[in-house]
């Protein structure tokens, strides 16, 4: 029989081995969590957009709205004392192009290019319930002071209108890719704005980027309507709403950056496209606003009794005339159905990141 030789001093190494694979699985079970949770942060972070295409806003206290509103306006009263932490913000509205990327890269489908379920809308007529948006339509022989607050005669509800048809079934936006996306719900620009890691503004942010720096203007531009008789942006000129005369270059929505910007660097905040705030819309919300940060009332005013809301819309908009609507004030607001898209509303975004450094 062959004798085996003896371990002398090898034979400690299996202990040792093994002592080595308990402190490495114990290790690994100290750190397996940590390596877990900062995954999870990450993942649960949203993507940092980048700043190419938006502007940095100081932030700071301004007066927001005014105490000078007639009967009109009055859900621009009262004026009171806001303070909004600095952020990043869109230089233009989205335009068609922007919004293009975003479905191109999603395959995203707009609300108003799916038709509506008739069981959750049980008393509407069937033509509603087609896909499509409102759109503004010339009409004449209208007194628009005599018109109430729904159905108004110039809107049409268009089946098949949507964000690639603007104006129906027969228009493209092959030729305006540079003019601001439309025919979008409160629900389509929150889809978009997720994508590209922003937000929509609060109304309280809208309105002092608006202001650019200035303070208790009735303007985005100043004092003056127009200065040295210079229109300052696309809004109706004629008489409303059977005839704009185009005076100030448009008939429509314009391209974006078509004048001037305001003192932060910020395009057509006054007139174009109404522009939708995260907000829901209150009345006489602003009654009892908090100083810090406002976000709006906790449901919106529903005129309509639709069981859904409006969203606070910001700005003023080409189909605004010096008359009727005069609403390409810094101070005008006024809401949107959450379910409804239109052909004169559009959005801009903003971002939460670290202020630019100081030079």
């Amino acid at each position: 029989m062959t004798n085996l030789p003896m371990d002398s001093a090898d034979s400690p190494k299996p202990a040792r081995n093994a002592k080595a694979w308990i402190i490495i699985i114990a290790v690994v079970l100290m750190v397996v969590p940590f390596i877990v949770l900062a995954l999870n942060n990450s993942a649960a972070a949203p993507a940092s957009p980048a700043t190419t295409g938006m502007v940095w806003i100081p932030g700071g206290e301004f007066t927001m709205g005014t105490s000078k509103a007639d009967e009109k306006h009055a859900e621009e009263a009262p004026g009171h004392a806001v303070v909004v932490k600095g952020f990043w913000m869109d230089i233009t509205e989205v335009t068609n192009a922007q919004f293009q990327d975003f479905v191109d890269a999603t395959q995203y489908v707009t609300d108003a290019e799916k038709d509506l379920d008739p069981r959750d809308f049980p008393q509407a007529p069937p033509e509603y319930l087609k896909g499509g948006s409102l759109l503004f339509k010339k009409v004449s022989g209208v007194n628009p002071f005599q018109c109430g607050g729904a159905n108004l005669p110039w809107w049409s509800f268009t089946a098949g209108a949507n964000w690639r048809r603007p104006e129906g079934l027969n228009s493209t936006i092959k030729e305006r890719m540079d003019r601001p996306v439309l025919c979008l719900t409160y629900k389509d620009v929150q889809a978009y704005a997720k994508w590209a890691g922003k937000r929509l503004p609060t109304e309280a942010e809208w309105e002092f980027a608006a202001r650019g720096g200035l303070k208790d203007k009735p303007f985005v531009w100043g004092d003056e309507e127009k200065p040295g008789g210079k229109i300052m942006c696309n809004h109706w000129q004629g008489k409303f709403p059977e005839r704009d005369n185009g005076i100030d270059g448009f008939t429509g929505v314009a391209p974006v950056k078509s004048f001037p910007p305001n003192g932060y660097g910020l395009y057509d905040m006054a007139g174009n496209v109404w522009e939708m705030c995260e907000d829901w819309y209150g009345l006489e919300y602003y009654k009892v606003s908090p100083k810090e940060g406002p976000i709006g009332p906790a449901i919106g005013y529903d005129p309509e009794k639709t069981g859904f809301g409006q969203h606070v819309l910001r700005g003023g908009s080409w189909l605004c005339d010096e008359g009727y609507c005069f609403r390409y004030r810094a101070t005008s607001r006024q809401g949107l159905d959450t379910l409804t898209s239109t052909n004169h509303a559009g959005f801009r975004c903003v971002a939460d990141l670290p202020a630019p450094e100081k030079k």
